[in-house]
């Protein structure tokens, strides 16, 4: 889930980009490829269930390997 909190973002997918502003919120399906954006510096609250890794299933220099579970 991604809930835009300040600026502005979009997500795209293989079909198709959803664009997001202030007060928007997405519900990203399980397992569907996406990949989130930005042009300019915005804030986002990101919800996503206990072990899914920040860069899906490719490990790169991102892949954080100490992700913080509230």
């Amino acid at each position: 889930l991604f809930f835009v909190i300040e600026g502005s973002m979009g997500i795209e997918f293989k079909d198709r980009t959803v664009s997001l502003n202030r007060g928007d919120m997405f519900v990203v399906k399980k397992l569907e490829m996406h990949k989130p954006f930005a042009l300019k510096e915005c804030k986002v609250l990101i919800f996503e269930p206990r072990g899914v890794i920040n860069t899906g299933e490719e490990k790169t220099h991102l892949t954080s390997e100490k992700n913080l579970w509230i």
